[in-house]
């Protein structure tokens, strides 16, 4: 028998290692924590008891998991992603649960078992998942962002799931009264709490804060989550949906990034000790037994949940190729699915037997999802012949313009930088075309006559046909130092001699992408926008004191040539809370209200709205907007406003409401 401290320091000792061993393989750490917890548990060496003491542990780290995701709980966020949200989210979640409680009822197994496996099959990982994304520069991709909004609503869907499992436990009446009695508990607390928490959670923060004690800080974020996991917890709910609540009223508080770095450390060391808590559940005698069986439920629920994501991605109108690409992102199981398999195993509403083959299951569909998310892509085109086609597409289109420009520049990434810097380009007369990976920018902005394309810049197949052979230099705007990265290799492999100029939003990364080829770092800092432009017109040979004449007409004139730029899918989020102004291309058809109407007529400044040029089709020079000018179809009027007057106007153009 080891004392207390021999425990601690072998628990120490094999988490660093473990940990460690499988950063560098490139694997979830949480599955370390799992690895340890299976070595060290009762069904293995021994070394950890499977005590009560250990079990009430764990409940803290599914306590701070709850109280993290409602601090992301943002409603402004999730309104401005409600259709992927709420539509193919729901969908999937419905969906999958509901074939799942099928199956498991018609393999014989009790309803609530049934229910609790279907829930804990449901959810995918949003560790691995966001990790993977980021890491391969593809959060803003049309998969990537599919799967964040579905991952979005496995958080809220796990909710009532947790409402649901403590019922069940303490009664057998019928499911659905068990569930709408539940529910109707967590609304009350939850009206109470929004009606008079808000307010006081404000109050006591900033009173805590102004003693200026960082303890005193941590202490009190503690004790408000552990007190509103205990109301809970008393009115028969779990703990999770108390710290869940903590968290979302916390995120109303202006404290909110203060408290999430303040606990970030101390929640992922909880994190880890319940992992290991879930590792030291795995029997793996159990295990060895059920092996062939456990690989084919593994396999089955990944193939089954990639296909439903897919078949949903294709009835909203997304390619093939996107949905195969969201399926096989978010086919494995999930950190929610161990919390609902330990809540549902404390709750005894999950038979022994079923547990292990679930959990065994949902463990090896996290080891396998690492893998399966780096081929996703090759995956998608080797299944969909369109996907390889529209990709081909994509690359016909972007050499259709290459192929006509000759010491031009390529523009990666057309955000507010880099339009701002096109539109110098379109002053000094200097050919471009820029790539972006957003559509809903692409398209907006392409439709107001700029120079851009849809495509992943750091292909080395998008840059031969954007012309980056006869190319006088190439810019890289992204504000994300990945992207760039991604951008830079493919450009020192290949392309050794063309002048790089980069934008980056601090120094913090200057001298890694220099080392990487760039010719210049210009760091977006009070006037990056402006200090990126002189370089880049510098660059291209523009005399030296031109460059500071414009630079400063441009000051003068109170930067109003950068009034407003095309916003994407990726810009929503940022502005739902803030509305900033924005360009829009609206298209004038036969069937416009306005059709025939000369410009004098719209009510732009009645709607707050300003016309800033105004294109026609074959025509490439912008048009200055005169009151004279009568309107026809294909016309394309190119304005600037807040979004919610942009819609206003668009409105009033198609039916004159």
């Amino acid at each position: 028998m080891f004392d207390s401290l021999p425990l601690v320091l072998i628990l120490l000792v094999s988490s660093v290692l473990l940990v460690g061993l499988f950063r560098y393989l490139k694997l979830p750490a949480m599955i370390a924590y799992f690895v340890v917890g299976l070595i060290l548990g009762p069904h293995l060496i021994g070394v950890l008891p499977d005590s009560e003491s250990s079990r009430h542990v764990a409940e803290f780290g599914i306590v701070f998991l709850m109280f993290s995701i409602g601090l992301e709980f943002s409603l402004p966020k999730l309104y401005s992603m409600r259709r992927i949200l709420f539509g193919l989210g729901g969908a999937q979640v419905l969906i999958t649960l509901f074939a799942s409680i099928s199956l498991a009822w018609w393999l014989g197994l009790h309803l609530t078992s049934a229910f609790v496996i279907g829930s804990a099959i449901t959810m995918s990982s949003t560790a691995i998942v966001s990790k993977i994304l980021m890491e391969r520069v593809d959060l803003n991709s049309r998969h990537g962002r599919l799967a964040i909004g579905i991952l979005l609503f496995q958080d809220i869907a796990v909710i009532p799931i947790l409402i649901l499992i403590p019922a069940l436990g303490a009664s057998s009446g019928d499911i659905g009264t068990i569930f709408v009695m539940a529910l109707l508990k967590a609304i009350f607390l939850l009206s109470i709490l929004f009606k008079f928490g808000r307010p006081l959670m404000n109050s006591w923060f900033a009173l805590v804060a102004n003693q200026r004690s960082r303890e005193l800080f941590i202490l009190n974020v503690l004790m408000i989550t552990l007190l509103f996991s205990f109301a809970t917890k008393m009115a028969g709910l779990s703990f999770g949906i108390g710290a869940f609540m903590a968290g979302m009223l916390i995120s109303e508080t202006r404290y909110r990034y203060q408290v999430e770095s303040d606990i970030a450390a101390f929640r992922d060391i909880l994190l880890g000790l319940f992992f290991i808590s879930i590792g030291m559940l795995l029997n793996l005698h159990q295990v060895a037994s059920n092996i062939g069986f456990i690989i084919l439920v593994t396999l089955g629920f990944i193939l089954f949940k990639a296909f439903v994501i897919m078949a949903l991605a294709r009835l909203f109108n997304y390619e093939i190729g996107v949905g195969i690409r969201t399926g096989l992102i978010l086919a494995q199981a999930g950190e929610f699915s161990f919390v609902i398999l330990a809540l549902a195993r404390e709750e005894h509403v999950i038979g022994a037997h079923a547990f292990q083959i679930i959990l065994a299951a949902s463990l090896l569909s996290m080891i396998l999802a690492p893998f399966i998310i780096q081929y996703n892509g090759r995956i998608a085109r080797y299944l969909s012949k369109s996907y390889n086609r529209n990709s081909s597409d994509t690359v016909e289109a972007i050499q259709s313009i290459g192929r006509t420009l000759k010491d031009h520049v390529i523009l990666c990434g057309y955000g507010r930088s880099g339009q701002y810097l096109g539109r110098f380009l379109k002053e000094e007369n200097i050919p471009f075309i820029a790539i972006d990976i957003d559509p809903t920018r692409v398209s907006d902005a392409s439709a107001g006559g700029e120079h851009v394309m849809y495509g992943d810049a750091s292909r080395r197949v998008v840059l031969d046909a954007a012309g980056i052979k006869t190319a006088k230099a190439l810019v890289i705007s992204y504000a994300d130092f990945r992207a760039t990265m991604k951008v830079l290799h493919v450009i020192q492999d290949t392309y050794k001699n063309i002048p790089v100029i980069v934008r980056t939003l601090d120094d913090t990364h200057m001298d890694e992408i220099r080392n990487a080829g760039a010719s210049e770092v210009v760091p977006e800092i009070l006037e990056g926008s402006l200090m990126l432009a002189s370089h880049a017109l510098v660059v291209l040979g523009v005399p030296l004191n031109r460059v500071v004449k414009r630079i400063r007409s441009f000051r003068e004139e109170r930067y109003k040539m950068f009034r407003g730029y095309f916003a994407g899918i990726s810009d929503a989020e940022a502005e739902v809370t803030e509305p900033q102004l924005r360009l829009h291309a609206i298209e004038i058809t036969k069937e416009s209200h306005i059709h025939s109407w000369k410009l004098n007529q719209i009510p732009f400044a009645m709607l707050n709205v300003e016309l800033k040029y105004l294109r026609r089709p074959n025509m490439l020079e912008d048009i200055e907007p005169r009151d004279d000018i009568v309107l026809s179809s294909g016309d394309v009027l190119v304005v600037l406003g807040v979004p919610n007057k942009l819609n206003a106007l668009e409105k009033y153009v198609l039916t004159g409401k």
